[in-house]
């Protein structure tokens, strides 16, 4: 069983504690509603999305059993409503039936872009790829877990991510030719 620091403050929301409903909030609200967005990646929809699992979590406060912490569970929500959001707008995960492909890995120095670089790139990601990249590499799911989540194989997951991988290396190199393009005709 997981020892959870704001227990007592969990426990206030399972009698429907208005304050402490809110203080609870004020300490997650900025994580899930960063989880939605990697994954929606519209800010209004992360935003209701955020707020829709809240209250799900605090009508379904009383299944928390305490085995994991209470913002890996909330997160668990949010993921799912995420998710939900994309299945409505239908996403589609393209099912792969053979052997995972072969990519030449690119040396790529990370440390040549920023952060910001990174999640613009991230961005422009189709729907399918960004979301199993950000539940891979942002949320740490494993592939296992990712398949079971989107209902699609084990092998579909590891090469959807392989291709998300590449679609984004591609998109910060492309950037940085441009960059510096721009900077030797300037």
């Amino acid at each position: 069983m997981y020892i959870n620091i704001h227990q007592p403050l969990i426990d206030r929301c399972l009698v429907n504690d208005k304050e402490a409903q809110f203080s609870v909030y004020k300490l997650y609200y900025r994580t899930m509603y960063n989880t939605s967005l990697r994954i929606v990646n519209n800010s209004d929809d992360a935003e209701d999305i955020m707020q829709e699992s809240f209250l799900t979590a605090f009508k379904k406060l009383a299944t928390y059993k305490g085995e994991v912490s209470f913002g890996i569970w909330l997160k668990r929500i949010v993921v799912n409503r995420s998710l939900d959001y994309l299945r409505k707008r239908k996403v589609q995960f393209e099912e792969v039936k053979n052997e995972l492909p072969v990519y030449e890995e690119e040396v790529v120095d990370e440390s040549d872009y920023t952060v910001e670089e990174v999640r613009k790139a991230i961005t422009q990601l189709s729907n399918g790829y960004r979301t199993i990249l950000s539940l891979i590499l942002l949320e740490g799911y494993d592939h296992e877990e990712v398949s079971e989540i989107l209902g699609i194989s084990n092998v579909t997951s590891r090469t959807q991510f392989c291709r998300a991988k590449q679609r984004l290396r591609d998109y910060l190199t492309e950037k940085r030719k441009e960059q510096l393009t721009i900077a030797q005709h300037g």
